[in-house]
């Protein structure tokens, strides 16, 4: 055995692999893979089962302090937790020295899916203020000029209905001339006549406090914002509504960016590794630049505004959130959102206000001036989204994505967990008064007569808007439970789709289904980005959809009809193992631009990490079915081999575009695992030997429980081909692709492995009309730059955690900056930070 091992090592070193540690990734359900994280990393038994769960005690209202006031963070735990540090901002004249710890930080392929919590504390306007008739339903807006479209050519709205044959082991009934519109109207037509959001009713307009003329003229007063703004802008999670992460500032160039330099950082303080009586912390929020300050969220769930050119603490915001209402291991915050009055009007309060979502799903709202709460929004400031969670509420709602704020709406998602329930709240996107909170209107994406077997199909990412044309983009995730979908066998047409909704009435314009079916986790989950492209001479408003397969889907965003043909393909079938699973014919696929991940018949090993792993590789994958992209859940041997996994693909991070040169820019992430369904019987057993055993996961309320596992070896290598994780450059005059490259190193993985490699990505680019990308995402732990004509990488420096998000590109008073947030992610180490790293050119 000795003399085996000092042989594989020759060939380790002989092909430049140095050995190291390498911990075991734990692949969750909704794509995120944490360690030692409980229900996330595959540890449910460290949340309590629902029925067993207390009433969360009401929170109290959060406060505001001045800079000089270091913010509290007690409230966190039951007696009070956090070492009480406020913001503590260091200049720094040029690109920090890094040391061997900087080497060592990881990224991952987060899935920021499905999570959380929430309590019912404050009182508001009742869900049922808007009546059945007033809420936005499949089918009850569905525009004709998707379903005219799909007429002529395949559509992509097809889910396996109710009267196709339910036994596991035979093929549905082909659907494919149905297009979202169709089948919205069919399922509408099986639970009787509706009336649509456009139409509210008196007690609506009673509730919100104005009347239909009233709202009318409230919409009417603010101009719509254009696609491209005219003015450098950054006061959205995605740089602008388009969710085109782009910057017309040309301060940074090519020719100067290797200059770039740190001006400043800070660090926050509201970190935890999950060692101590806190859970992990994961913060993937991008600063907010509005108001002449710089506004970030932290997963404390505290709010900083500083000066966005020195880092110094103008005022900051506690929420004072209750970790009791917390019904996931971390503690997570994707930033804030900001909203100012058209007219502003002298000497009154909160005309600009910046909004907090909280894990107990309270919106609050803030004077972005001072930080003080705005006493007319919600109840004292705070807004409880849970009371209108009052179908099949297994669990609360939870807040971790800022609102998308336009015009006179703010408008909300939430995140829950699915993973763990068959039955679970319904998905529902919210749209409030900004300065009230009053319900304005609501969109159910499940047909009423299933909301009580199955649940979600909610919208967790950011969404985008098109002003000018009235419109709202959901990118709208899968129902539950995640891998098994005996208990939903109907059509569901908006669940795993693009979905546009008119902005002042929630009214479904149109909806493309971009999984039928869904039963591998392949929520929709990032914002589709709008563009305005020219093809073939002709101008197009479009918008490109990025999917953890892999696939851009480009379509009209005024109709919703292909841009490039979207065809639908036969796939896999199940293997008849299955209790009451159906199974979709077809899938979508797209023509141009080609899929951004091979899509292999069979699994393709990495023969270095087979050789070094002794054939283990080899002899995994034997156990593994796999017939290709969308090979079903199975019982049997190993499981089903599944490449892209439920992380991406292509992350919540999305695609940016530059409008000058037409440019899409996407990073992706390469990483395969494998799924087994266990019967409930045997679960059970596996849980009573393992304990929190890790990757296992119970779909309470299914005949299955199952695990999640990625293919390694026993040295923490991964057992497929890289790359591991790409930047990709795409013309999106012609769906061509410009250029693709490796993105960031893998060393994390526990073996020497080079750059060429990739490194599996989590977060976003931004783009410049300087010429440039600005990217971090990578588990090294990185940020860079790169010509966006050629690809080439132009500049590095190194943050003290992954930067999971995208980064902010804002310019003060005449300089350009660029901000990044190092908080990390607990995919392979728990590496997490509080970091908040600025650069800008010398002066």
């Amino acid at each position: 055995m000795m003399t085996s091992r000092l042989s594989i090592l020759a060939l380790a070193a002989a092909l430049a692999v140095h050995a190291g540690p390498a911990p075991l990734l734990a692949q969750t359900s909704d794509g995120e893979t944490e360690t030692d994280a409980g229900p996330e990393s595959g540890q449910p038994g460290t949340q309590s089962d629902p029925a067993e769960t207390e009433a969360v005690p009401e929170p109290e209202t959060g406060s505001a302090t001045g800079a000089d006031e270091g913010p509290a963070r007690d409230a966190l735990t039951e007696e009070g937790s956090g070492d009480g540090s406020g913001s503590t901002p260091t200049e720094s004249d040029a690109s920090p020295e890094t040391d061997a710890s900087d080497a060592e930080t990881d990224a991952s392929p987060e899935a920021e899916g499905a999570d959380s919590d929430g309590a019912m504390t404050e009182e508001g306007p009742a869900r049922d203020a808007l009546t059945e008739g007033e809420t936005s339903e499949p089918g009850s807006g569905a525009s004709g000029d998707a379903a005219d479209e799909a007429a002529s050519e395949p559509a992509a709205e097809t889910e396996p209905s109710d009267t196709q044959d339910t036994q596991a082991d035979q093929p549905t009934e082909d659907a494919t001339g149905q297009d979202a519109a169709e089948q919205s109207d069919a399922t509408a037509a099986d639970s009787g006549p509706q009336e649509t959001a456009s139409d509210p009713s008196e007690d609506e307009a009673s509730a919100a406090g104005t009347s239909d003329g009233e709202q009318a003229a409230q919409a009417q007063a603010r101009a719509p914002v254009p696609l491209v703004p005219d003015t450098p802008t950054w006061n959205t999670f995605h740089g602008q509504l388009s969710a085109q992460k782009y910057s017309p500032l040309t301060e940074i160039t090519p020719d100067n960016v290797g200059d770039l330099e740190k001006v400043w950082e800070v660090h926050t303080g509201d970190v935890s590794d999950g060692s101590g009586d806190l859970p992990t912390t994961v913060w993937s929020a991008t600063p907010v630049y509005a108001n002449g300050l710089l506004y970030i969220g932290t997963p404390f769930y505290r709010v900083l505004a500083l000066d966005p050119a020195t880092g110094e603490e103008v005022w900051s915001f506690d929420s004072e959130s209750r970790l009791e209402a917390l019904t996931q291991p971390a503690l997570k915050n994707r930033g804030v959102a900001y909203w100012e009055a058209e007219t502003p009007v002298e000497g009154e309060t909160c005309q600009k206000i910046v909004y907090l979502g909280t894990m107990d799903a309270r919106l609050f709202a803030m004077d972005a001036d001072t930080g003080e709460l705005c006493s007319d929004f919600g109840d004292d400031g705070a807004l409880n989204v849970n009371q209108w969670n009052d179908t099949n509420n297994k669990w609360p709602f939870s807040l971790l994505q800022p609102p998308t704020v336009a015009g006179n709406h703010v408008i909300m998602g939430w995140a829950g967990n699915d993973w763990k329930f068959a039955e679970a709240p319904p998905g529902s996107v919210f749209s409030v008064d900004p300065q009230t909170g009053e319900l304005q209107w609501a969109v159910e994406t499940l047909p009423e007569d299933i909301r009580q077997q199955t649940g979600t199909a909610n919208v967790w990412t950011a969404m985008s808007v098109d002003e000018e044309l009235g419109m709202v983009y959901l990118p709208v995730a899968s129902p539950s439970p995640n891998y098994w979908g005996g208990n939903r066998t109907e059509d569901i047409p908006l669940a795993t789709s693009t979905t546009a909704v008119d902005l002042e009435t929630g009214e479904v314009e149109w909806s493309r289904q971009w999984v039928h079916h869904d039963i591998w986790d392949y929520d929709i989950n990032s914002a589709p980005t709008l563009m305005d492209i020219t093809v073939d001479g002709e101008e197009i408003p479009a918008l490109i959809q990025a999917t953890k397969m892999g696939f851009l889907f480009v379509v009209n965003r005024e109709t919703g009809e292909d841009v490039w043909p979207i065809e639908e393909r036969p796939v896999p079938q199940g293997d008849g193992t299955v209790e009451g699973e159906v199974y979709s014919e077809t899938q979508p696929f797209p023509t141009k631009p080609a899929p951004l991940l091979d899509q292999a018949e069979k699994a393709d090993i990495w023969w270095i990490a087979d050789a070094i792993g002794f054939g283990q590789c080899s002899r995994l994958f034997d156990d593994l079915w796999y017939e290709g992209m969308y090979t079903p859940p199975t019982t049997e041997g190993e499981g089903v081999y599944t490449f892209p996994d439920s992380s991406g693909g292509v992350q919540w991070g999305g695609v940016a575009f530059d409008p000058e040169s037409q440019t899409a820019i996407v990073n992706t992430s390469h990483i395969t695992q494998y799924i087994q369904l266990y019967a409930r019987e045997e679960y059970d057993e596996i849980q009573g030997d393992s304990g929190n055993e890790s990757g296992y996961y119970p779909q309470i309320g299914s005949p299955y429980g199952m695990s999640l596992k990625v293919a390694m070896n026993w040295l923490g290598m991964p057992c497929w081909k890289p790359p591991y994780g790409e930047l990709v450059s795409i013309d999106m005059k012609t769906g061509d692709v410009n250029w693709r490259k490796p993105l960031g190193s893998s060393q994390k993985f526990g073996f020497y492995m080079p750059e060429s490699m990739g490194s599996p990505t989590i977060g976003g680019p931004a783009v410049t009309a300087g010429g440039l990308i600005f990217i971090g995402s990578t588990m090294d732990a990185k940020v860079r730059a790169f010509d966006i004509e050629t690809g080439e990488e132009l500049w590095e420096d190194t943050v003290e955690a992954p930067s999971v998000s995208n980064p902010a590109v804002y310019e003060h008073e005449g300089k350009q900056y660029v901000a990044f947030i190092g908080g990390g992610n607990t995919i392979l180490k728990p590496q997490v930070g509080d970091q908040v790293a600025v650069y800008a050119l010398p002066d």
